[in-house]
């Protein structure tokens, strides 16, 4: 965490968003950021959809897009190393994406249509909840160090 904070104090933009790096705390940051791309491009999608479709078939949509900028990104800033071919490596974190969506799908009804909470403000709730276990599982299955 000390690593973190002394990037982030200094400004240093190298070592905390693109150095290879297996400190947990940075991964995690840079995953947060990421996220946060991907969380815009999955709203998005998620809003414009929304206009024409059900709220729930929009949040698959927003997620699948999403799952896209977020592997991408992902690839590029935080997980680096190179383990397995990209198809498989995708394959892994398309199913640990896919258990995130079931999650999203369930919790936004929950708080959607069980509690009354606005669809977009569901969203918010539940893509910090989802990003919390993907960053868990993909980090576990997928990155673990040797």
């Amino acid at each position: 965490m000390k690593e973190l904070f002394c990037y982030i104090k200094s400004f240093d933009m190298k070592n905390l968003f693109y150095t290879p790096t297996q400190n947990i705390f940075i991964q995690f940051f840079r995953y947060v950021f990421v996220g946060g791309i991907a969380f815009v491009a999955d709203a998005g999608v998620l809003w414009l959809c929304s206009l024409k479709l059900h709220y729930l078939v929009s949040a698959a949509a927003g997620f699948i897009f999403g799952l896209f900028v977020n592997f991408l990104l992902s690839k590029f800033f935080i997980f680096t190393e190179k383990k397995n071919s990209v198809s498989m490596e995708f394959l892994v974190y398309a199913v640990i994406g896919a258990i995130g969506l079931l999650f999203t799908e369930l919790l936004m009804y929950l708080f959607t249509d069980v509690m009354g909470v606005y669809f977009m403000l569901s969203k918010v709730i539940t893509a910090v909840l989802v990003l919390i276990w993907n960053f868990i599982a993909r980090k576990i299955i997928l990155y673990r160090s040797k």
